[in-house]
């Protein structure tokens, strides 16, 4: 079940993505008279065909749903009629070209802009900014933050959950030393971040500083055992108070916790009071993956009073005009922030194993399908942004790369020679292909846990 719940979010999020690419270049090319042959989602054998509309477009869908395209009447690819000739792509101005080119990746960006848009609008249910004690010798404990610190801002960008904080985190390491963290209550606080790098993208850039969301303290009683997982195997029951793992006490969930994720199919002596009763098992935590880092479950679960974690929830939503404003801040930020992170790969500042392929896409798709509606449209934003600015670039076989030959055109009063293009063609044939191998290489080496 939930293999299939992963590939239909993936091919939904793609159909969705790749529709709205081409029906921004469908919609250019339309608005400046260019003829449309066709309009595929996906590549190779056309599986359905369906012809539509004044110029009988051919609408398809084809076999490998990878991408798509929007086929126009064009001369260089076969014979044009006489009366037609003025609806050919080719013969249109260098900025009707440079038009039809950029809607694409521009239909992208105004998609993650509606989707936060209304995220906003509707509200978003998220975590507090409140703080657990940091470890000493972190840049937080350094820096003078204590258990129970709620954020309000960083740098002056107000923050409203943890999420903003790491995402304001990361935005500032890559051009910042420091922070200024602003306290409910008014204290504020300077931080040092240079401590914090993407490395391998496993541990987030806030826990790298030592910053730690409050955890309320929860007993350490099992109050649920799910069937046929590690917790039942070892003989764990409900009303079990885990007192020791590997003969270290345990005070809390949040101490059992941390023993279970970090020794992922590695035997962990537990005691435990049942009852009055000492009771001593062996438990062997299951392997897992989240987020292409593997930790230890054992499928079970402690009993909650839902007042407490209520009190660390709060709701994230805007305004119809404040949600909007947010919606183009965030899809800027992120598509800023996605040019930086593509550069600083290209310099070695930033390791290529955060670069994902289609199979991390898919599990990320998968598992924001399973936590709602909410999630997968956030991904979906995130993903739309990613294909806008990464489809912008000036590679020859992207829509950048046609871009940069039409600005080349539009500066020097002439096309761009066959040759240059060739080699340009070539050049980007290059580097798409090594970006599949590192991405796919990163996917595999995910998928066997050795990332």
């Amino acid at each position: 079940m939930q293999l299939l719940t992963t590939i239909l979010s993936f091919l939904a999020a793609l159909a969705i993505l790749v529709v709205v690419h081409e029906l921004g270049h469908y919609l250019a090319a339309r608005w400046v008279g260019v003829k449309v042959l066709r309009f595929s989602v996906g590549f190779g054998q056309p599986l359905l065909i369906k012809r539509w509309g004044v110029d009988a477009t051919e609408w398809s869908i084809a076999a490998i749903p990878l991408g798509g395209y929007v086929k126009m009447l064009d001369e260089r690819e076969a014979p044009v009629a006489e009366h037609e000739l003025a609806r050919a792509f080719n013969r249109q101005t260098v900025w009707a070209r440079m038009l039809i080119v950029v809607a694409g990746p521009v239909a992208n960006l105004l998609l993650a802009i509606l989707l936060y848009w209304g995220v906003y609008l509707h509200g978003v249910p998220a975590l507090k900014p409140i703080l657990a004690e940091p470890s000493a010798q972190t840049a937080a404990a350094m820096a003078g933050l204590h258990n129970g610190d709620e954020i309000t801002a960083i740098d002056n960008q107000t923050i409203r959950s943890w999420a903003d904080v790491n995402w304001a985190l990361l935005r500032d390491m890559t051009n910042k030393s420091q922070v200024s963290i602003k306290l409910d209550g008014g204290g504020t606080r300077v931080m040092d971040i240079t401590a914090a790098n993407l490395g391998e993208g496993k541990v987030e850039v806030a826990s790298q500083l030592g910053l730690r969301l409050f955890e309320p303290a929860i007993p350490a009683v099992i109050a649920q055992v799910l069937d046929g997982g590690a917790a039942q195997r070892a003989g764990l029951r409900v009303g079990d108070k885990i007192v020791q793992v590997n003969q270290q006490s345990v005070a809390q969930w949040a101490d059992f916790v941390h023993w279970v994720r970090g020794h992922a199919g590695q035997v962990l002596s537990v005691a435990v009071l049942r009852g009055h009763q000492p009771v001593s098992l062996s438990l062997t935590p299951d392997r897992t993956t989240e987020a292409g880092v593997t930790v230890g479950k054992i499928g079970a679960g402690p009993e909650v009073d839902a007042s407490v974690f209520q009190s660390m929830m709060t709701t994230v939503n805007y305004s119809v005009g404040g949600a909007l404003l947010e919606g183009v801040t965030k899809t800027w930020q992120m598509s800023v922030f996605s040019l930086q992170m593509m550069g600083r790969m290209l310099t070695g500042e930033v390791s290529w194993h955060n670069l994902s392929g289609p199979l991390t896409i898919a599990d990320y798709a998968g598992q924001s399908a399973r936590h709602g509606w909410l999630s997968f449209v956030g991904f979906l934003a995130l993903v739309s942004i990613s294909l806008g600015v990464l489809n912008l670039l000036p590679i020859p076989l992207l829509d950048g790369g046609h871009l940069m030959y039409y600005i080349a055109e539009a500066v020097k009063g002439s096309p761009v020679s066959d040759r240059i293009m060739d080699l340009g063609q070539r050049f980007g044939m290059a580097a798409l292909l090594t970006m599949m191998v590192f991405a796919f290489y990163n996917d595999i080496s995910r998928l066997l846990g050795t990332q």
